[in-house]
């Protein structure tokens, strides 16, 4: 009898430690695919990817248009934008807050492009387009759905296969159902770029390993270069 209790609390033993071990597994896993567990981040350079270059600098400023993005958005994410969704008056939030639309919107304004005033323009050009009763152009530029419709019409739309990983360069743009963001300069170690962008105030960083874990990519693009 000592012997078969023995064997049974060696046992139950073994199926709790099992069932343990399968937790801290599956936790782990999901912690690192929603990045809480650090991510290794590489350049260009490791996947022998050549930053493709823009000829056009809108505002003059002596920086080529998809590195001005980038470096606009990482401009507008050091300032730690708290994620709250707000109307504004001036369109662009002005007060520490801010949603997703807001990374690329900041990052194009500040590269020479207001987003609010280009968005509202193609509004009222494609009506048709837009499933929008009252156009608002204070706050029709910061709806996911509404930007996608513009960068269809207006910019380069390319592969959203995120193993393709020569197309997806630092400064394009990433839209998924109901959100969207801006590709980082940093790839993971398969070669996926990061995404900068503002998802909820859950969020860890603003740089994450996020492409192929947010869910279907429904557009990928890049300012047309008219230089």
């Amino acid at each position: 009898m000592r012997n078969r209790n023995r064997k049974r609390k060696k046992s139950g033993t073994g199926i709790i430690l099992f069932v343990f071990a399968a937790i801290i597994v599956v936790v782990a896993y999901f912690a690192y695919r929603y990045n809480f567990i650090f991510h290794l981040k590489f350049t260009d350079k490791r996947f022998g990817i050549e930053r493709i270059k823009s000829s056009t600098d809108a505002d003059n400023d002596g920086v080529e248009d998809y590195e001005d993005i980038l470096l606009s958005a990482k401009e507008y994410i050091a300032t730690k934008p708290k994620y709250k969704s707000n109307y504004y008056e001036n369109g662009y939030p002005d007060d520490g807050y801010g949603v997703c639309t807001d990374v690329v919107g900041f990052a194009l304004l500040n590269a020479g492009y207001d987003l609010r005033e280009l968005v509202d323009e193609d509004i009222r050009n494609h009506p048709e387009d837009y499933d929008i009763d009252k156009p608002d152009s204070k706050i029709d530029f910061r709806r996911v759905v509404n930007l996608k419709v513009y960068f269809d019409h207006t910019a380069e739309s390319l592969t959203t296969d995120y193993t393709d990983y020569e197309a997806w360069q630092a400064g394009d743009i990433v839209i998924w159902n109901g959100h969207i963001g801006l590709i980082s300069e940093h790839r993971n170690w398969k070669g996926i770029p990061f995404v900068y962008h503002n998802a909820s105030p859950m969020q860890v960083s603003y740089e994450e390993d996020v492409l192929e874990a947010y869910g279907e990519v429904l557009g990928h693009y890049r300012l047309k270069d008219v230089g």
